[in-house]
């Protein structure tokens, strides 16, 4: 299954570099390879396709990661990013580095930075409130959810200060990959190796924490030290992934359902799983995003650039209520 998971990758990034308008399909491999094409088709190419299309690959595999990471360590299906403060935080660091004219110094460093402080600062803030009660998972998603209000309305305060630059800021609320160069890639691939590795290295002690407590102490297994360590690869998956490309609505928390269904409850196996089904989902979304913006345009839209996060938000929205009415269904 996890080769048809990365056929499926490779599917997903060649629809990615064939999508995209200016460049017609027929010249995007001529221009890979060095032929014939001009100067300015192999720049789109080389220059806004392809990097684009591996920040997407990389960030959706990052968030599937981060999301089973955390519905293992919480003990809660339904546990995402969202609800852990590390992407409304890192979105409020995005905005506030953008509103503060960082976007324009040292751009896109100084923003991707940005975030992944805010992130981190998110999820740290979770960890401070959750207190004595760090250990309860229901309790640590309890205050997940209020950090991540709080966080929210921060945010909202910063674009009442700064509305001048609301424009440049939603990009972080909705979540694109329009616009993403070789920088963004650079910053985001080390990052996403470095706590990807770590994330895989945690799949035995979730495993034990998935039995409860009992059995993880019977084994011997220092739950509140795993759980933690679990808990910060998936604060740093996120906020690498969020820095990159915004918040992607629906990413983290469906994606690992996916994943469990298709390879089991071994995570050796389902975490790699989905992150490769991650992967497919953000590349694919943003695939079938510059197409409904093709298509949008030749039926007199104008110019309208339809962002990825709408995709995942509409389509895992829709998932989400149909699974939903399933078990209602089934109890």
């Amino acid at each position: 299954m996890l080769g048809c998971l990365t056929a499926a990758v490779l599917l997903a990034a060649v629809t990615g570099l064939l999508a995209g308008g200016a460049v017609a399909p027929g010249e995007v491999w001529p221009a890979l390879t060095g032929g014939a094409v001009d100067p300015t088709t192999r720049h789109i190419v080389w220059q806004l396709r392809v990097p684009r299309v591996l920040v997407a690959l990389v960030a959706g595999a990052c968030l599937g990661l981060a999301g089973l990471v955390l519905q293992a360590a919480l003990r809660n299906p339904l546990a995402g990013p969202e609800v852990t403060g590390v992407t409304p935080g890192a979105v409020l660091g995005a905005v506030a580095a953008t509103a503060a004219g960082l976007a324009g110094w040292a751009s896109p460093t100084a923003v991707v930075v940005a975030a992944v402080a805010g992130g981190c600062a998110g999820a740290g803030l979770l960890w401070l409130l959750a207190g004595r009660d760090r250990s309860d998972p229901a309790a640590v998603a309890v205050h997940g959810v209020l950090v991540s209000a709080v966080l929210g309305g921060l945010t909202a305060m910063v674009l009442l200060v700064a509305p001048g630059e609301l424009g440049s800021v939603v990009q972080w609320l909705v979540g694109t990959t329009e616009a993403r160069t070789w920088d963004h890639w650079a910053l985001l691939w080390p990052w996403a190796l470095a706590w990807g590795a770590a994330a895989w290295l945690t799949a035995g002690p979730l495993m034990l924490l998935r039995c409860g407590e009992d059995v993880a102490r019977a084994a011997g297994l220092a739950s509140s030290r795993a759980r933690g360590f679990a808990l910060a690869c998936a604060v740093g998956l996120t906020a690498g992934a969020v820095a990159a490309v915004g918040a992607l609505g629906f990413v983290g928390l469906l994606v690992p359902h996916v994943a469990l269904a298709l390879l089991g409850a071994d995570l050796r196996l389902a975490l790699p799983g989905a992150a490769l089904a991650g992967a497919v989902a953000v590349c694919g979304a943003d695939a079938v995003a510059q197409l409904s913006s093709r298509a949008a345009v030749s039926w007199g839209a104008g110019h309208l650039s339809i962002p990825v996060g709408a995709v995942t938000t509409a389509v895992g929205a829709v998932v989400l209520l149909a699974v939903a009415r399933r078990h209602t269904t089934e109890l």
